[in-house]
C-alpha cells in the first residue's frame, strides 16, 4: 500500500491532535471545512491500514490524545444540525442556492465520523477511551436502530435513480434520507463493539442498554424485519457496499455481514455474566426473546458456531417463570451531549440557518472554485478505489464494471451498451454532477 499512503505518521499525528468541537452556527465554516477534510484524510487511512493489516496508528493516535470523545460529540452535533436547523433551510423560501455542495458536505460529515468510529471500535481500547460519551453513543445507535426498525415498515429506502425531485434543496432532502440509512446501518456495527466491551463497561451504560432501551429485544425486532433484505422482482436482494445487490441462489443461506453484527450482539448481552444479571426478563423480553428460536436453524448453527449456546439459553428460557420489572431506585449516570446540545441553542434554529444562509451556504464563485480543488485533493480516486471493498459494478446490469463515466466519473459500466441503456436515469444526476466538475 506504500504508493497510497495518504498521511505520514507526523501528519496524522497533527490532524488527530487538532481535533476539536464546532458549535452548530460554525458548521459549513472555513475552519470546520477543514477539520472535515482532515476527517475525511484520517478516515480514507484508517480504512487501508486495516485492510493492509499493518497495525492501527490512526487507532492509537486517537486513543492517545483523548480524541474518541470529541468525535462522540460531533457525530451528535451533526445529527442534530440535520434535524434542527437543515429543515428550516428547506423551508426558507428566500434560499435558492446555485450548488447545494457545502450543504451535502455538512450532511455527509455524520457518515464520515460514524465510518471513522466502525473501523476504530474494533479495538476495545477505544471502547474504554470513550469514558463517559460511551452513554451518549449508546443512545445515538439506539436512534438510529429504532430507525432502521421504522423503515422496515416501508420496504426500506427508495432508490436513487428514481428520485424525480426538480429543485435543488428537495432532491438534497431525498440524498440525506438515503444517507440515513447507511448511517444506521453503520451505527448497528458500532454498537456490536461496544457489546464485546460489555463485561468492562459502567453500570450506567449497562442499566442504559439493557433497561432504559431494552436493545435485547430491539435487535430481535431488527432480525425480524431485516430491513438490508429486501425482494425485488423475484429476486432476493440485499444492502451491502452502499447500494442494493442481488443474492445469487447458491449464496441465499451464506449469513450476510449484518445479520452476524445482530447475532453476535444479542450473544453479547444476552450470554455476558454482567449483562446477565442484570437484565431483567420480563414477559415481554421473554416472548421476544423466544422469536429467535425458529431462527437458529442447523444453517445458521454452522455458520456462528457459538450460538449453540444461545441456543441453550433460549431452551432454559423456555422453561422458566418471567421476572417482574424491577423497581429498584439506582443512581446512574445519564448522556449529557444532546441535552447540552439542545439546551444550548433552544429557539435559535432559524437564526442560525440564516446566519449560515447569510455568511456559510451562499459562497461566491471563486470560493466555490478553490473548495471544489480541496475536496478534488481529498477524495483521492486511487485511494477510494483501493479501500472500495470489491470490484466496481454496472449501474445497469450490475456486472463487474471496468469503464467509468466519463463525464461525471460517479458510475461504473460493464460495456458501452449497458452505459446507453441506463442514459435516461443516470442523466438526471450525471449533467449537474458535471457541471459541479467544471467549477474546478
Amino acid at each position: 500500500m506504500g504508493d497510497l499512503e495518504l498521511l505520514l505518521p507526523g501528519e496524522a499525528d497533527v490532524l488527530v491532535r487538532g481535533l476539536r468541537s464546532f458549535q452548530l452556527r460554525e458548521m459549513g465554516s472555513g475552519g470546520w471545512n477543514q477539520q472535515h477534510e482532515n476527517l475525511e484524510k484520517l478516515n480514507m487511512q484508517a480504512i487501508l491500514d486495516a485492510t493492509a493489516s499493518q497495525g492501527e496508528p490512526i487507532q492509537e493516535l486517537l486513543v492517545t490524545h483523548g480524541k474518541i470523545p470529541t468525535l462522540v460529540e460531533e457525530l451528535i452535533a451533526v445529527e442534530m444540525w440535520k434535524q434542527k436547523v437543515f429543515p428550516v433551510l428547506c423551508r426558507l423560501e428566500d434560499f435558492k442556492p446555485q450548488n447545494t455542495f457545502p450543504i451535502y458536505m455538512v450532511l455527509h460529515h455524520e457518515a464520515s465520523i460514524i465510518n471513522l468510529l466502525e473501523t476504530v471500535f474494533f479495538h476495545k481500547e477505544v471502547c474504554e477511551s470513550a469514558e463517559d460519551t460511551i452513554l451518549d453513543l449508546v443512545d445515538y445507535c439506539h436512534r438510529k436502530l429504532t430507525l432502521l426498525v421504522a423503515q422496515s415498515g416501508h420496504g426500506g429506502p427508495a432508490e436513487e435513480e428514481e428520485s424525480q425531485y426538480g429543485n435543488p434543496m428537495q432532491e438534497l432532502q431525498k440524498q440525506a434520507e438515503l444517507m440515513e440509512f447507511e448511517i444506521a446501518l453503520k451505527a448497528l456495527s458500532v454498537l456490536r463493539y461496544i457489546t464485546d466491551c460489555v463485561d468492562s463497561l459502567s453500570l450506567s451504560t449497562l442499566s442504559r442498554m439493557l433497561s432504559t432501551h431494552n436493545l435485547p429485544c430491539l435487535l430481535v425486532e431488527l432480525l425480524e424485519h431485516s430491513p438490508w433484505s429486501r425482494q425485488e422482482g423475484g429476486k432476493l436482494q440485499q444492502f451491502e457496499s452502499g447500494r442494493w445487490q442481488t443474492v445469487s441462489p447458491s449464496e441465499q443461506q451464506k449469513l450476510s455481514k449484518l445479520d452476524g453484527q445482530v447475532w453476535i450482539a444479542l450473544y453479547n448481552l444476552l450470554l455476558s455474566p454482567e449483562a446477565r444479571a442484570r437484565y431483567c426478563l420480563t414477559s415481554f423480553a421473554k416472548g421476544q426473546l423466544l422469536k429467535l428460536r425458529a431462527f437458529l436453524t442447523d444453517t445458521l448453527l454452522d455458520q456462528l458456531p457459538n450460538l449453540a449456546d444461545l441456543q441453550g439459553f433460549l431452551d432454559h428460557l423456555a422453561l422458566t417463570e418471567a421476572q417482574p420489572p424491577k423497581k429498584d431506585l439506582v443512581l446512574e449516570q445519564i448522556p449529557e451531549i444532546w441535552e447540552r446540545i439542545e439546551r444550548e441553542n433552544r429557539g435559535k434554529w432559524q437564526a442560525i440557518a440564516k446566519h449560515q444562509l447569510r455568511h456559510v451556504f451562499s459562497p461566491s464563485e471563486q470560493e466555490l472554485r478553490l473548495q471544489a480543488k480541496r475536496w478534488a485533493e481529498t477524495y483521492r480516486l486511487d485511494v477510494l478505489e483501493a479501500v472500495a471493498p470489491e470490484q466496481p459494478r454496472c449501474a445497469y446490469c450490475n456486472a463487474e464494471a471496468s469503464k467509468r463515466c466519463s463525464r461525471c466519473q460517479n458510475e461504473w459500466y460493464c460495456c458501452r451498451e449497458c452505459q446507453v441503456k441506463h442514459w435516461e436515469k443516470h442523466g438526471k444526476a450525471c449533467v449537474p454532477a458535471a457541471q459541479g466538475d467544471r467549477a474546478k
